[in-house]
């Protein structure tokens, strides 16, 4: 769970104001909580009438069907490995993720298309690449939120978090309010390496998926050299793409030209 990233936890219909509030902030430069705040049956001054009414149709397109701009990576990325974390069980939370209706890695075109490309680089070292996560609802964002407000879960906490109060999440960035998976175009992955006849079998990054702990940064020297030299691997094959790492998850890379860099969509993987 990157720093910068999801958003605060709400039923449906609080989701929607809230995506309504980031729409009309990022079109406009106003701040739409004022209008939530007020209620539905308050004044809503005239000059900002067409906001309110642009945020709200921009919020219930982003919660429907799958977006024409996404693709299925899969299908873009030949012998791309897919293991979606969160539409299992096997996670820091310890169930399948609200949005997760299927295993599929979903980005907008232009990040499948750069992640084609890091794909075919790896190929000639014999080398490929395994995600985790893709595209993120905004509504599973909210389920870590709820996950991490109740302390009496601490299913995944030998995997995941060992060394980490699951109350100070929060403070330290390890869960946020807003992801940058939802925007499409960020990506959690590894490299795998490839055998003829043989199941692809991940590199030693020195930490697991997920591991909330300094040891994840791909900056972090405690972990082994190998460790270290993989990681630089990964982010330097990631990088020649046009992708940008984050300082605290060696897994996590966003694509620098991205093209919803102010929206968090929310339509369901499936």
């Amino acid at each position: 769970m990157e720093r910068p990233g999801g958003l605060s936890r709400r039923e449906n219909s609080r989701h929607f104001h809230r995506a309504t509030m980031t729409t009309c902030h990022s079109s406009r430069g106003l701040r739409f909580g004022y209008f939530v705040r007020m209620g539905v049956g308050s004044l809503i001054p005239v000059h900002l009438a067409a906001c309110v009414v642009a945020a709200l149709v921009g919020a219930s397109a982003q919660a429907g069907e799958r977006s024409s701009a996404f693709v299925d990576a899969s299908e873009a990325v030949p012998g791309l490995v897919v293991e979606m974390r969160y539409a299992g069980e096997h996670n820091f939370v310890g169930t399948r993720i609200d949005g997760y209706q299927r295993r599929l890695c979903l980005l907008t075109k232009p990040a499948a298309t750069a992640l084609a490309a890091v794909q075919r680089d790896l190929a000639e070292q014999g080398l490929g690449l395994k995600v985790f996560d893709c595209y993120r609802p905004t509504r599973a964002v909210a389920h870590f939120v709820h996950w991490a407000q109740n302390l009496a879960d601490q299913r995944g906490k030998d995997e995941f978090y060992p060394d980490v109060d699951k109350r100070d999440l929060f403070r330290e960035g390890y869960i946020a309010e807003r992801s940058s998976h939802s925007r499409g175009s960020t990506v959690d992955l590894t490299l795998v390496r490839l055998a003829d006849g043989a199941p692809a079998t991940e590199l030693d990054m020195g930490t697991c998926f997920d591991r909330f702990s300094p040891r994840s940064w791909p900056s972090d020297t405690n972990v082994d050299t190998g460790a270290q030299a993989n990681r630089t691997l990964l982010a330097a094959a990631m990088e020649r793409r046009g992708f940008k790492p984050y300082d605290k998850e060696w897994w996590h890379f966003t694509l620098a030209d991205e093209p919803f860099p102010d929206t968090y969509f929310d339509f369901p993987v499936r």
